[in-house]
């Protein structure tokens, strides 16, 4: 059995909970939030606790800590901090800020024994595999990301972030003639603006201040400065009318040309009708694989590129040779 700790109990915490219930070798032992009295009623038995201290004082052994914090301001903070005495996974899902932050994890797992799955998800994570994949099966070629039409957690987080927000939803929104064109067989350079727009949907405490909270919005550096991102303002009766599910999806295509002339495309796709419980499933597959690899008596920070597919599964090698191979 493994035992799990969650820190943070939003979105993406309840998925966790709701994948940890569907496996059998794993156990939820305790949740940190920030509101532990109003969770601790959603969870019944489940210990709640309001730091990472009580754990240990509790001796609750936790195998597993999965941080469900937003990249902007929670992971960088908690990842470093809770690496020093669990192994964590985590879905750090700033693209370019991933390597300095897989430096920092790396020296602090490897400094205390632990194991760190960082950035863990479908994007990056299981896209992540895909992209490299592509490209190894096929030298040369040219691959495509595209995520949507849907929710972005971690952008309608950054968006929530800014001064006078009360609440924020991102859509992610991909430009099908930029799509086709790959689907039929050109191989053409899109610039980010070409393949994606963003539309966020904001409620704000000050009719008098939007105008500064869109701006802010769409200057925010890796979020949506580099992209078509379109701000509109609603009432919180219609977000939680029209924007409480959180679907997403996107598929990752790769095209190139084998011998002389013969077009290749390669494309995974993923519709997803709940981003956080998906998220928080392939999280709780990343613990089982972080919990296989110290186990195995490694130390230090992991992407899913570097951990091998079995370490997910629940099954056994020799299992997962005669069902799958």
């Amino acid at each position: 059995m493994i035992n799990l700790g969650i820190v943070g109990y939003g979105n993406l915490g309840r998925g966790v909970k709701a994948a940890i219930e569907k496996n059998a070798d794993m156990k939820l032992c305790a949740v940190l939030s920030r509101r532990p009295e109003i969770t601790q009623k959603e969870l019944g038995d489940i210990p709640v606790l309001s730091s990472w201290e009580n754990i240990i004082l509790k001796d609750l052994k936790i195998d597993i800590m999965i941080l469900c914090g937003g990249s902007k301001e929670d992971t960088p903070v908690q990842g470093p901090l809770f690496a020093r005495t669990f192994s964590t996974v985590d879905s750090f899902d700033t693209h370019a800020d991933i390597p300095e932050y897989f430096q920092k994890m790396n020296t602090i797992a490897r400094q205390m024994g632990n194991v760190c799955v960082i950035s863990a998800g479908w994007d990056p994570g299981i896209f992540s595999v895909e992209r490299v994949l592509g490209e190894a099966y096929l030298p040369g070629s040219h691959g495509y990301t595209f995520w949507g039409k849907g929710v972005s957690q971690g952008h309608s987080d950054a968006a929530r972030k800014v001064k006078g927000v009360i609440d924020a939803r991102q859509y992610t929104i991909p430009i099908e003639s930029s799509i086709e064109q790959i689907r039929s067989g050109y191989i053409p350079q899109l610039s980010k603006n070409e393949m994606h727009k963003r539309l966020v949907y904001v409620v704000a405490e000050n009719e008098l201040e939007q105008e500064r909270i869109r701006k802010e919005i769409k200057e925010m550096p890796h979020y949506f400065a580099e992209y078509d991102t379109e701000v509109l303002f609603i009432s919180a009766e219609e977000m939680k009318h029209n924007h409480s599910n959180l679907p997403h999806g996107g598929f990752v295509m790769t095209s190139a040309k084998t011998g002389d002339k013969h077009k290749q495309i390669v494309e995974y796709n993923l519709r997803l009708d709940s981003n956080p419980e998906f998220t928080g499933s392939v999280l709780v597959a990343c613990a089982r694989a972080a919990y296989r690899l110290k186990q195995s008596g490694h130390a230090g920070a992991f992407t899913m590129l570097d951990i091998p597919p079995a370490f997910y599964s629940p099954y056994s090698v020799e299992e997962l040779r005669r069902k799958f191979v």
